[in-house]
C-alpha cells in the first residue's frame, strides 16, 4: 500500500525579518513567489523565536525544546549528538530526510575559545574532561563537523549521516559571498579562480555604499550559495518524484540574507537606497535612552565599535538604508528561488501531497533604533519572523492569523500532521487550530530566551535575557543589571516609551513579571522520564 502521509518542503532563511515580505505589508520590497504560498496558506502575522540568535533558534526548530534545556543555548556551544529530533523521529517512521544549504547545529568556526579566561584566577582548573557540569560531554561524536576551516583543506571532510537525523545534507556554512561547506567545492569546481571572485578585498567598487558589511560581489549570479540551494533543492525534489516509495521531509535553508550585504549581477542594483524611508524609531527626533543604546551610542561617537564583526553597531540613516536595499535584493534572489523550486514541484506532480513552510531563524534590527544585527535588545525586527504554512485544501486559505505561536511550536506542529508522537521533553503546542481556523487562538504569552557567549554592548558579562512576549505586551529582563524593558506594542509599535519604571503601569509590570515567572516554571525540564517511584 502506497504511504499516503504529507511530504513537507520547508524553507528557511537567515536573519530574515517578518516585514521583509510583500505579503507581510512591505511597501517596497516584492516577493511575489513567496507571497503565492501565503495566498494558498496561513500567514501568521504574530510568530516570534524562541531565542533570536543562529544556532540556538535551529536547535530549538529540530528538537522542539527550548535553548536552556536543548543545551545549544548560546552561538559556540553546538547541539549535542545525543539530542533527539523531529527529523530522526521522521526518519525512523519511514520519511526520507534531507537538507540543503545551512543547518549550523554545531560550530562553523572551530571549537568555542578556552574557559579559562571565565574561570576564577589563582584556582587550579581541572582536566579538561572534568570541567563541563556533564562529564564527557562533547565526547560522543564529532563536533568539528560543519567547521568551514576542515571543509576548505581537507577535500575528503565530510558529515557523518544521519546528521541529527537528516539521512542526507549538502552543507553551506556561513554566508553571502563567503560560503563555505559543499557550496566552496561545488562553486570551485566550476570556477578555478573563485578565491579571486569573492569577499570584501575583491569585490567590485561602488562609491555610493558605504554601509558596514556591504559590498558588490563580483562572483556571478549562476555560482551564488542561493542558486547551489535552489539547484540541489530542485535535484532532491527531482530524486523523490523518482522513488515515491517514502514520503519527504526536505529543507531548503538558504545563508541569505544574513550579512555581509551581496547581492550578486543584477541584484545589486534592483533596490535604490534613496527610495527607501529609514527606519521610524531611527528618524525620530527623540530617541529612547537605555543603558544599552547609551552605550553603543558612547562608544560610537568614541570610535570604539567593531563594524566589520558580528556584534551588533551603531548605523546612520542613509547607512541603514543602504543595508536595507541590499538586504531587500538577496531577498528577491531567494523569492526567485523560491518560485523555480515550486514550479518543479508542481512539474513532477508533487505539489498535491506536500505541505510547504516558509520562515526565518530570526530578524535583524536593520536600523531600528540606529542599530543593526542582533543581540541583546528584542525589539519586534529581531524577535518576529515570517512563519507561512500552506497544504492542500486548507480551510480559507489566504486569510492570515494573528494567533501567538514560536518556533518552539514548529516540531510538535510537523510530527502531528505526519501521525507521530512526540518524544518525551518536547515542549510547544501542535499549530492546528490555527491552521484550520484564522480566527483561533494560540498562546496566550510566548517566552524568548537569549543567552550571550561573549560580552559586550555595554554589559559586565556575557547578556542573559528573559522576555515575555503578549500579543499586546513585551516585557524583557536582564540579568547583570536592575534595567528591564515593558512596551505596550499596540500603542506603542516601534517600542521607544519604556514603561516599566512608570507609575501609572505599576500593576501591568506586575502581572507580567508574574506571568514570566509562571511560563518559566511551565517551560522548566520535564525529561527524562521518571523510570521508578523511588
Amino acid at each position: 500500500m502506497a504511504d499516503t502521509r504529507p511530504n513537507f518542503l520547508v524553507f528557511i532563511t537567515d536573519q530574515h525579518r517578518a516585514d521583509h515580505l510583500s505579503c507581510m505589508g512591505n511597501p517596497v520590497l516584492r516577493t511575489p513567489n513567496i507571497d503565492a504560498i501565503a495566498a494558498r496558506g496561513r500567514r501568521y502575522e504574530k510568530f516570534y523565536v524562541s531565542t533570536p540568535i543562529c544556532m540556538p533558534n535551529r536547535a530549538t526548530l529540530f528538537t522542539g525544546r527550548m535553548p536552556s534545556l536543548h543545551g545549544a543555548h548560546c552561538n559556540g556551544a553546538p547541539l549535542a549528538l545525543s539530542a533527539n529530533t523531529l527529523t530522526e523521529l521522521l526518519r525512523c517512521d519511514g520519511y526520507r530526510t534531507e537538507l540543503v544549504g545551512k543547518v549550523h547545529l554545531q560550530n562553523m568556526t572551530g571549537r568555542p575559545a578556552a574557559m579559562e579566561r571565565n574561570c576564577p584566577s589563582g584556582l587550579r582548573h581541572p582536566p579538561e574532561s572534568h570541567r563541563e557540569a556533564w562529564l564527557g560531554l562533547w565526547r560522543d561524536g564529532r563536533y568539528d563537523q560543519e567547521n568551514t576551516a576542515l571543509w576548505q583543506d581537507n577535500p575528503a571532510h565530510q558529515l557523518d549521516l544521519p546528521y541529527y537525523g537528516f539521512e542526507k545534507v549538502r552543507l553551506c556554512t556561513m554566508h553571502g559571498d563567503v560560503v563555505g561547506g559543499e557550496w566552496r567545492r561545488w562553486a570551485g569546481q566550476m570556477l578555478p579562480d573563485l578565491a579571486a571572485l569573492i569577499g570584501p578585498a575583491n569585490a567590485s567598487p561602488d562609491q555610493r555604499y558605504t554601509v558596514p558589511q556591504g559590498y558588490r560581489t563580483r562572483l556571478p549570479e549562476e555560482y551564488y550559495p542561493t542558486t547551489f540551494v535552489e539547484q540541489h533543492t530542485v535535484a532532491a525534489l527531482e530524486s523523490c518524484a523518482d522513488d515515491r516509495s517514502k514520503p519527504f521531509f526536505l529543507v531548503s535553508s538558504f545563508p541569505d540574507p544574513h550579512h555581509p550585504f551581496t547581492p550578486p549581477g543584477h541584484y545589486w542594483d534592483l533596490y535604490d537606497p534613496d527610495e527607501i524611508m529609514p527606519p521610524s524609531s531611527l528618524a525620530a527626533r527623540e530617541c529612547p535612552a537605555s543603558p544599552v543604546l547609551d552605550h553603543m551610542r558612547a562608544r560610537h561617537l568614541a570610535g570604539g565599535e567593531n563594524r566589520q564583526g558580528t556584534t551588533p553597531f551603531i548605523v546612520d540613516a542613509r547607512e541603514a538604508c543602504e543595508a536595507i536595499a541590499l538586504s531587500y535584493g538577496m531577498i528577491a534572489m531567494i523569492d526567485d528561488a523560491v518560485g523555480r523550486i515550486m514550479a518543479r514541484l508542481q512539474a513532477l506532480d508533487l505539489a498535491e501531497n506536500t505541505i510547504v513552510i516558509f520562515m526565518s531563524d530570526h530578524g535583524d534590527f536593520m536600523g531600528d533604533h540606529g542599530l543593526m544585527l542582533k543581540s541583546a535588545l528584542h525589539y519586534q525586527g529581531l524577535v518576529r519572523v515570517p512563519f507561512i504554512w500552506s497544504e492542500p485544501g486548507m480551510a480559507a486559505p489566504g486569510h492570515p492569523t494573528r494567533a501567538l505561536h514560536s518556533t518552539l511550536d514548529f516540531g510538535r506542529t510537523i510530527l502531528a500532521r505526519a501521525g507521530i508522537a512526540p518524544f518525551w521533553g518536547m515542549q510547544g503546542r501542535d499549530m492546528a487550530p490555527s491552521l484550520a481556523d484564522p480566527e483561533a487562538a494560540g498562546h496566550d504569552a510566548l517566552l524568548i530566551e537569549e543567552d550571550g557567549h561573549e560580552t559586550g554592548m555595554g554589559f559586565s558579562a556575557p547578556v542573559r535575557v528573559r522576555t515575555l512576549m503578549t500579543a499586546r505586551h513585551r516585557l524583557s529582563i536582564y540579568d547583570d543589571t536592575d534595567w528591564a524593558e515593558l512596551y505596550d506594542l499596540e500603542n506603542d509599535p516601534d517600542e521607544m516609551s519604556n514603561l516599566v519604571d512608570d507609575p501609572a503601569h505599576a500593576s501591568l509590570r506586575s502581572a507580567c513579571f508574574e506571568r514570566l515567572s509562571r511560563l518559566m516554571t511551565s517551560l522548566a525540564d520535564r525529561s527524562p522520564f521518571p523510570i521508578g517511584r523511588a
